[in-house]
């Protein structure tokens, strides 16, 4: 690094912020008496503790059974697997994906035409996904029907054909679906940034795979993961909504008779996840806007500063021009971006794996203003480090965490996702009351104690796509981890 450049860098920089002083002083004081007026301090809801509670049990398979049942006459029901795009390797990555497509194209006794059929006629849903850590096939329909949707999902996983004339056919539909994706810059952008962050590890690859492995991608490959990863060991059958635990762990025991209980895979084979602070750029003045992202090394799932990061996530905000109110948004950086005209849009990220994580913010602006953008986001972090959080801007973080939380588990699909993720990535549902409890226990002094020791001083990772011509030298970016704190 050359401390010459990143000197000079942030000398240009130290210009930049004098001419905004005024306006940040106005603004902070604006700021301040908008929180401190808006926000109250709550002792726990006693409706939490009231709600129904999750429901697990093991099976012979050792595949897990958890439900809740919230009432009403619509259940979601679905199958998560602990098997994504990280367990494969440089060979047959995408291959996760590709058995997903597999799966609706027909079984033993169901062809592709005959399961549309009784999934349309029953008025119910059929659904799956593909992330790095998991997949998922979750099916909503009338609570009568629970029992029909079972024998769907173990037969989908259980007895699909495969039939070769089948995957030469799906070939085409991902190769058209990943020119779709590489359509959407903002899953461009965090492609370029996994490929970057984790160099050389399984989360550097992408889910649908590359298009040479889409088009290479044999039977064999697909029996072989399959016989590997989906196991007893790694699936839990999740639902909530109008469901009878006892009855789904009946019908879960009889339908999924050919699951394995244990696999043979070594998760160790996986190695590690070391996170890379790098920087890729790809310069397309075609595209009118840059789509840009930087990131620090997070958490996994199960760390305990989790919820410090969910809360930060929260201070530093989300905001979008088309939906206005940048101005009148308790996020500091929201109401800079806004006033200052920075930015079409940016939003706080915190991701989260199995051994690791990503906290970040993604953005998207102008050539012009490409680099002052980057500057206020890392202002931003800096800011919050140096013990900057005015009064009442923790309370209200960790409000709005906790209504997201709320919002996020409205409905049966909703909860029943929010089962499978826990089962699979913590071993257990951490129920509301919980979540609402950690997050109050979260003080300034965490915060202040993460941002040091994630934030502070520390390679980021970046990436960005467009008119990229005035983005900022990595070292000067770099160097923001520190001369913002001065």
């Amino acid at each position: 690094v050359s401390t010459q450049s990143t000197g000079v860098g942030n000398m240009l920089h130290l210009a930049r912020k004098l001419s905004f002083r005024r306006l940040k002083q106005c603004t902070k004081k604006i700021f301040k008496r908008r929180i401190t007026s808006s926000i109250t301090k709550n002792s726990t809801p006693s409706y939490l503790s009231q709600g129904p509670k999750t429901r697990v049990t093991t099976l012979s398979n050792k595949m897990r059974v958890a439900t809740e049942d919230s009432g009403g006459e619509v259940a979601t029901i679905g199958v998560w697997i602990d098997a994504g795009s990280v367990f494969e390797n440089d060979q047959n990555n995408g291959t996760a994906h590709f058995l997903e497509h597999m799966a609706f194209k027909g079984t033993g006794k169901r062809t592709q035409y005959s399961l549309e059929e009784e999934v349309e006629n029953l008025g119910a849903s059929l659904n799956a996904y593909t992330s790095r850590e998991q997949t998922v096939y979750v099916a909503r329909s009338f609570k009568s029907d629970v029992p029909v949707m079972i024998d769907i999902l173990s037969d989908i996983l259980q007895h699909s054909t495969l039939s070769q004339q089948n995957i030469e056919r799906e070939r085409s539909v991902i190769l058209k679906e990943k020119q779709v994706v590489e359509q959407n810059l903002e899953e461009v952008i965090f492609d370029y940034l996994h490929d970057v962050a984790y160099q050389g590890t399984p989360l550097q690859r992408t889910i649908l795979g590359t298009e040479e492995n889409i088009k290479s991608i044999t039977r064999n490959d697909i029996v072989n993961y399959i016989a590997t990863h989906y196991t007893g060991d790694r699936m839990v059958v999740a639902a909530a909504g109008g469901v009878n635990h006892d009855e789904i762990c009946k019908l879960t025991e009889k339908a999924f008779t050919s699951i394995k209980p244990n696999s043979n895979f070594d998760v160790s084979s996986l190695g590690s996840f070391n996170f890379t602070g790098s920087q890729v750029i790809v310069r397309d003045d075609l595209i009118p806007n840059v789509h840009a992202v930087v990131a620090f090394q997070g958490v996994s799932w199960q760390h305990p500063d989790y919820f410090t990061f969910l809360i930060l996530q929260s201070i530093v905000g989300n905001w979008d021009r088309n939906l206005g109110g940048g101005n009148n948004l308790s996020s500091r950086l929201a109401e800079v971006i806004a006033t200052e005209g920075l930015a079409q849009s940016f939003s706080s990220f915190n991701t989260c794996y199995n051994n690791t994580g990503l906290f970040g913010n993604y953005f998207v602006t102008d050539s012009d203003h490409l680099e002052d953008c980057f500057y206020e986001v890392m202002y931003e972090w800096q800011r919050i480090g140096k013990k900057g959080l005015v009064e009442g801007e923790l309370e209200l973080a960790k409000t709005k965490v906790k209504s997201a939380i709320l919002m996020q588990l409205d409905g049966s699909s909703n909860i029943a996702e929010d089962i499978g993720r826990n089962l699979i990535a913590l071993g257990r549902r951490i129920e509301p009351l919980e979540l609402f409890q950690r997050i109050d226990a979260v003080t300034e002094a965490d915060v202040y104690r993460v941002q040091d020791e994630y934030m502070y001083d520390t390679d980021p990772a970046v990436a960005a796509i467009g008119p990229v011509k005035n983005i900022p030298d990595y070292n000067t970016i770099r160097g923001w981890t520190y001369w913002n704190r001065i």
